[in-house]
């Protein structure tokens, strides 16, 4: 539920991390959920909140743990930020999707590349979120996360790649290693605290078989949030509260 209002001389700096999610891509200007969550925590708590987005459109784990690790501009924002979002991992899933269904994955059955994303995401989100919490504490910051949709229900339902799995259909292959990477952030955000918002839930079912395209979530291009999309998802985040700034 919403905080009750506060001073208005409180001032919030929110910084936002992740890919074309957090970019906005494919959304209205500035209708991004990334925006949009600025302008509730506003709304919501009576601040002044000073966003800096800092998603950047095809990035992948490694290139947020990157910036994380070695940018400047990246830390020290985060370092001052009383509020830091961040959403990463489509992009290394939809590459690795991509070789699945080249026929170049690699190993028996061309799932090589897709084990070889799940391992390589997990190392890398566990960076991620160890670098945001050696600089800012969920003890007097709104650190927020949140786990991924899948886009491709339809299509993958209808493809069949590689013909000797058992008759298994693309969808069936590849969303075992989805669930697996939602499972890291699940595991991770409870563990350290960071309450993250259940997008694949929202997007795909509490089955992860639904289509986010059927519900008019998805952009034209079958794979970002349109501006519905991007309101779900900001949505979710507000239901998370602002803890521990606003209780």
């Amino acid at each position: 539920s919403p905080a009750a209002p506060v001073a208005a001389a409180d001032l919030v700096i929110y910084t936002a991390l992740g890919d074309s999610l957090a970019f906005g891509a494919l959304a209205p200007p500035l209708r991004g959920y990334v925006y949009r969550y600025r302008n509730d925590i506003a709304t919501d708590t009576g601040a002044t909140v000073i966003l800096y987005d800092l998603g950047v459109p095809g990035w992948t784990s490694h290139d947020l743990r990157s910036a994380l690790e070695g940018n400047f501009l990246f830390r020290v924002l985060v370092a001052k930020s009383k509020a830091v979002t961040w959403n990463i991992g489509g992009n290394d899933l939809r590459a690795a999707r991509n070789s699945y269904k080249g026929g170049s994955c690699g190993g028996p059955d061309n799932q090589n590349c897709l084990k070889a994303a799940v391992t390589t995401f997990k190392a890398n989100w566990n960076v991620i979120m160890g670098a945001i919490l050696s600089l800012r504490s969920p003890s007097n910051t709104i650190i927020r996360t949140m786990d991924i949709y899948n886009p491709f229900v339809v299509v993958d339902s209808h493809s069949d790649t590689w013909p000797n799995d058992g008759g298994l259909n693309d969808f069936q292959v590849l969303k075992p290693y989805l669930d697996q990477v939602n499972s890291h952030i699940a595991t991770t955000a409870s563990l350290y605290g960071v309450p993250y918002a259940p997008v694949y839930t929202a997007f795909n079912g509490p089955s992860g078989t639904e289509d986010p395209i059927a519900k008019g979530y998805i952009a034209f291009d079958a794979f970002h949030p349109n501006g519905t999309g991007h309101a779900v998802i900001a949505n979710l985040l507000r239901l998370l509260g602002y803890s521990p700034l606003y209780p």
